[in-house]
């Protein structure tokens, strides 16, 4: 048997039209292979997180609800019946025969509109692969060995976009755990800057995507004024309050407590936002063309914020829920916000402030480069005259700062792979973060790893380790945020872009490694 899923586009929607006026519809077809196999189908939905329990009615092939805030209309290709607020069918599927079903929701204020007929539904999911086909045979800009996987990244990237406002969402999930059984439960179903700032800069290496006048122009009026309302994520839509709240009638997945909905980061300082931002905005200079007078005050406004913010502490790139510090990784972003802008200034009109800009990147860069080492443990560290590590230092290269084979950053990168790994996945940081647990292997630290083994020239070491790591895909391809460094299981919330991101960018790094090698 073979189960196919797949949420609709409207019909014949090709390339960089995919997703526009999606018809909110999820499409099912079961496929009988061999022999015979006996199901049971069963819909109850739970709108509002299991608080309500919408009155369902029979229809002629399926049923409808109504009540509650998210009507639900569904079609089976074979007898169903309603029972309380279930819909229910038993079926046998032998080999060459389909039963396709389809579900869709509606807006409250929304009649909702009829389903897919049950027996046009393997026509329509076909419908839809052909339109991913056509959208990445439109973006295939990679021609590298693992073609195969940066293919299929890209585009589970651009399936985190949310077409209406060009949002990137960092993941499609809620609450599930970075530890099983654990308390590190966080709701990832926004739109963080640092999140969608890095999906644009790996989709330039993967896709090139058309969307990045999208992505601007979502950011650039979310943020409204740019400066201190500048939050580190939004809602899909562009809303600023994300306020947390934990749904204590749900016991959790494998009863990892507590579930959330929101983010508590919503408010928090982190400084590295500036340079992310401004980082991806300075990648697709050429794509957006000459920059509005708005997108220029914006980008010039940005840069005078890295300029005069850099010397605050903050809660760094991991949205540690305790005191500020002045996180390396956080000067280490203010420096390429402060670098880009200079780069993009001749672009900036009357809003250009080059010198001003120059002397505080010269003037951050200084300061890491004394305070961020650690004589100790011979590597750059987490916070300014601090001995921790943190993985957040493979950026660094990465990022421009330094080269990987500058004696201080090699060093820094075997002193992390070093302390920082376990089973030769890389964990964030070691000391304690205030929550109860330990978290898993970060994959986006692991890859970052791969990246700097590859400009150190370990291309070999690089390519065995990012083998490992694409091997962890689940079975549709599919990578989390986090995984165990034992047992190779995926935690956290999926599909986690910056685990997509991560390998794109790995897969590009060794790639012009064995160029330069040969």
């Amino acid at each position: 048997m073979k189960l196919l899923d797949a949420l609709a586009f409207q019909p014949g929607q090709r390339g960089h039209d995919l997703g526009l006026g999606a018809p909110h519809e999820l499409l099912r077809a079961v496929v009988g292979v061999e022999g015979e196999v006996d199901l049971e189908l069963e819909l109850a939905p739970r709108p509002e997180y299991g608080l309500v329990h919408p009155l369902m009615g029979q229809t002629d092939e399926g049923a409808r609800t109504f009540g509650g805030p998210n009507p639900l209309s569904v079609r089976v290709g074979v007898p169903s019946h309603v029972e309380g607020t279930t819909l229910r069918a038993g079926f046998t599927v032998a080999a060459g025969q389909t039963v396709g079903c389809s579900l869709r929701w509606a807006p409250p204020e929304d009649v909702v509109p009829d389903p897919t007929a049950p027996a046009d539904v393997a026509e329509r999911l076909e419908d839809v692969a052909e339109g991913w086909r056509s959208w990445a045979d439109e973006h295939d800009v990679y021609e590298g060995p693992h073609r195969s996987l940066v293919r299929h990244s890209a585009m589970v990237l651009r399936g985190l976009t949310y077409r209406p406002t060009g949002a990137i969402v960092a993941a499609a999930t809620t609450s599930l755990p970075e530890a099983v059984g654990g308390e590190r439960n966080w709701d990832y179903r926004y739109a963080w800057i640092r999140d969608a700032s890095l999906t644009m800069d790996a989709l330039y290496v993967g896709a090139c995507p058309d969307e990045a006048e999208e992505f601007v122009s979502f950011m650039t009026s979310s943020a409204g004024g740019g400066d201190r309302s500048l939050q580190i994520m939004y809602g899909v839509g562009g809303e600023h309050d994300l306020s947390e709240r934990e749904l204590t009638h749900l016991r959790g997945w494998r009863d990892s407590r507590p579930v959330r909905v929101g983010n508590g980061a919503w408010d928090q300082d982190q400084l590295d936002v500036y340079g992310e931002l401004l980082g991806a905005l300075h990648r697709y200079r050429e794509r957006l063309g000459d920059l509005h007078p708005e997108i220029q005050r914006f980008v010039a406004t940005l840069a005078d914020a890295a300029a005069r913010r850099w010397t605050e502490p903050d809660a760094g790139m991991w949205e540690v829920r305790g005191r500020p510090r002045h996180h390396v990784s956080s000067k280490v972003l203010c420096w390429v916000a402060l670098d880009r802008a200079v780069q993009l200034a001749d672009r900036l009109g009357e809003h250009a402030r080059p010198d001003d800009w120059v002397q505080q990147r010269d003037a951050v860069r200084e300061a890491i480069l004394t305070r961020g080492w650690s004589e100790a443990r011979q590597a750059y560290a987490q916070a300014f005259d601090s001995d921790e590590l943190d993985a957040a230092a493979l950026l660094m290269p990465l990022a421009g700062f330094l080269p990987a084979d500058d004696p201080r950053m090699r060093s820094t990168i075997e002193a992390i792979e070093r302390d920082l790994t376990d089973q030769g996945l890389v964990r964030r940081y070691r000391d304690g973060d205030g929550l109860e647990g330990r978290e898993g292997a970060f994959l986006i630290c692991s890859l970052w790893l791969v990246s700097c083994l590859a400009r150190m020239g370990e291309v070999d070491r690089g390519q065995a380790l990012f083998d490992r790591i694409a091997a962890l895909a689940n079975d549709v391809g599919l990578l989390s945020e986090e995984a165990d460094p034992s047992t190779g299981e995926l935690l956290g919330n999926v599909p986690q872009a910056f685990s997509h991101v991560g390998l794109i960018t790995a897969a590009r790094d060794l790639d012009e490694a064995r160029e330069r090698r040969s």
